[in-house]
């Protein structure tokens, strides 16, 4: 007989969304050796694998995609039976599942966050960086109430607002040649050392994607985890680097795919909960 239960299915729905059994666990705060158990009992209990295991990390089988639309529809409706019950008490509580790109994860979001959570005690905000087409889909799928990506990209049916403007930039030396340009094309700074984000970050692998285009590599000399790690070593001559302008004000990407002006994206903000709808309003503010 099938027996699951909600940490089974939220499990299995992180395990997914992560690509990894590992990152999996952590996000549903178990022990990996438990949530393998899990997911092998799940298995089991199926009689169908559920998922399929490489060396880049785990997808799911057909078995598992239809398991993952019926564990999002029973956790979603969970939390509505939470939200509205907690109604009873006076109290607001429920969680609110953002996807955002790089740059609106480490420039915009901390701030719009602060002010929310602290006239939202109740309420909490789980955030996961992906990259602006990865965002589309999610959302799309209702992997994630809302999403913060680029506004360059395709976003179909889903409602979208304004949130911020950005473009990316050239950060140099103040002394390199580069440095003095008023604008310049991304395919010259190919040409260049650089510095550059975490290849996991959104951003890096936007980046990447955009010199394959190019059709030239990116000749990255070393890959740090944050902006200001970034600036100190083109500071100390090590490459150049391309960041958002709101994290270091440069020389200007000539491309028209370097202006990043944010977009908030969602399904239908009318069909969400009061409390994310207060948030959307404070990200919009």
């Amino acid at each position: 007989m099938m027996r699951f239960d909600l940490v089974d299915l939220g499990l299995f729905r992180h395990v997914v969304e992560a690509g990894s059994i590992t990152h999996g666990a952590a996000r549903a705060n178990l022990a990996l050796a438990a949530a393998s158990t899990r997911i092998r009992l799940m298995e089991e209990s199926l009689g169908a694998a559920l998922l399929t295991r490489g060396r880049q990390g785990v997808s799911p089988t057909p078995a598992g995609r239809a398991l993952l639309v019926h564990a999002r529809e029973v956790l979603a409706g969970v939390e509505r039976l939470r939200e509205e019950m907690a109604a009873f008490s006076g109290s607001a509580f429920g969680q609110i599942r953002v996807l955002a790109n790089t740059n609106a994860l480490t420039e915009f979001l901390p701030e719009a966050l602060s002010a929310f959570l602290a006239d939202h005690p109740g309420i909490g905000v789980e955030i996961d960086e992906r990259t602006s087409e990865e965002i589309v889909g999610l959302v799309a799928e209702g992997a994630a109430d809302l999403g913060i990506l680029s506004g360059t990209v395709d976003t179909g049916s889903l409602q979208t607002f304004p949130f911020r403007e950005d473009r990316f930039v050239l950060v140099a030396a103040r002394d390199h040649p580069l440095a003095a340009r008023g604008t310049i094309p991304f395919a010259e700074v190919l040409g260049h050392d650089l510095v550059g984000l975490d290849r996991r970050s959104a951003i890096s692998r936007f980046l990447v994607a955009q010199a394959v285009r190019e059709g030239r590599p990116m000749r990255l000399r070393v890959q740090l985890r944050d902006f200001d790690a970034v600036c100190r070593l083109v500071e100390a001559r090590v490459g150049l680097a391309i960041l958002p302008e709101s994290a270091a004000a440069r020389v200007p990407l000539a491309d028209a795919w370097a202006r990043r002006d944010l977009t908030l994206c969602l399904r239908d903000l009318d069909g969400l909960p009061p409390f994310i709808r207060a948030f959307v309003a404070e990200l919009r503010a």
